[in-house]
């Protein structure tokens, strides 16, 4: 006798597959402006104005053709707009709206997320690499990731770092705010490309900010930023395990790196160390929820995005400790009791995606 086979709801199938059709199209989208952004696209329709497919294709050195098949991409998904559909394909004049340029144009103003795109891209480069990485349990160094990757979060923080952190986030410690202003020293662990440890010496003119990252090409980057700014002859980038460094400094940081590292116990252990006796550890990770909840929402949904593709691998290098994007403050204060501060401060300081932590010595 057959068994009856339960009468599956097909409302409910019709709303997942709109929900993979979605995702779908949003992926095309975000490797659409990645590619838009990687050649100059929407920089040229900036300055330039409307545009056809021929003087889009002249101002950035590529094809035509190319550049048509863009542009009508773009303007069905709601990037970009068309002045003149009828008209033959080859004379259409596209424009990107002057909303859409705020988000796309300017690295350091706020409203800047072109950035995102591309730190995606990198994130699911090497699926392959992270689909074995699954199965064998292995990390995956972050270099391995590539230069999307890299540059892809260092821009994503950058007007973050050279807008919020030295004129609202920094000021917002009073201590630390007089201590810099009066010259304090900053050693500035994982500091990527050192945006931070440059929004930090603009904001601070009398102090001086030692940045350390262990990735040679972040290093070399940060370097690279350091001498192209009006601040580099008060910052110096060294390539180093952080666990290794010492000294001592007014200010310790570490933005949004705890929670990739393989082994933050040590790491936050050499922080401590690192600090003046009147010293300040200040950590700035996700805001993410106190427990795992399956309605917990789209950042929550961000953060394990992330996770799953990037931080978690890169976490488990060195047989590491695997905690991933989503590192919860219990997390965190276990992490922090470990490396042998007395407690942890959870600072009021007000963001979508972030969470600011001072370490009490």
């Amino acid at each position: 006798m057959a068994t009856e086979q339960p009468t599956i709801d097909r409302t409910a199938v019709e709303q997942f597959q709109d929900r993979v059709f979605e995702a779908a199209l949003g992926t095309f989208t975000t490797y659409a402006i990645h590619l838009g952004s990687r050649l100059g696209y929407y920089d040229a329709l900036a300055a330039e104005g409307p545009s056809t497919p021929v003087e889009l294709a002249a101002a950035t050195g590529t094809n035509e053709r190319y550049a048509r098949e863009w542009l009508e991409q773009g303007t069905v998904s709601g990037v970009l707009t068309c002045e003149d559909p009828d008209v033959p394909a080859p004379e259409r004049r596209y424009a990107l709206p002057e909303a859409h340029a705020a988000v796309l144009t300017d690295p350091d103003s706020l409203d800047y997320l072109a950035s995102l795109p591309r730190t995606v891209v990198g994130a699911v480069s090497i699926v392959d690499e992270v689909a074995d990485a699954y199965r064998t349990g292995e990390g995956i160094e972050f270099h391995a990731f590539g230069a999307d990757m890299h540059e892809g979060q260092a821009a994503l923080n950058r007007p973050l770092f050279v807008n919020q952190l030295g004129e609202e986030w920094l000021p917002s410690l009073d201590d630390v705010d007089a201590r810099l202003k009066a010259g304090g020293a900053v050693v500035d662990v994982g500091c990527g490309h050192g945006w931070s440890s440059i929004g930090i010496a603009r904001a601070y003119p009398e102090a001086t900010v030692h940045g350390i990252d262990a990735d040679a090409v972040s290093i070399d980057r940060a370097r690279e930023n350091a001498a192209a700014s009006d601040v580099g002859d008060r910052l110096t980038f060294t390539q180093a395990d952080a666990a290794d460094v010492d000294g001592s400094y007014d200010l310790v940081t570490a933005f949004e790196c705890v929670h990739d590292m393989s082994d933050p116990v040590a790491v936050l252990s050499t922080m401590r160390s690192l600090a003046a006796p009147d010293g300040t550890v200040l950590v700035m990770d996700e805001r993410t929820a106190d427990s795992f909840s399956p309605d917990a929402g789209p950042a929550e949904e961000f953060f394990y995005g992330w996770s799953v593709f990037h931080c978690l691998p890169v976490s488990l290098v060195d047989d590491g400790v695997g905690t991933g994007t989503v590192m919860r403050e219990a997390t965190l204060r276990d992490y922090v009791a470990g490396a042998g501060f007395s407690g942890v401060e959870v600072l009021p300081i007000e963001d979508e995606f972030f969470r600011f932590y001072r370490l009490v010595l």
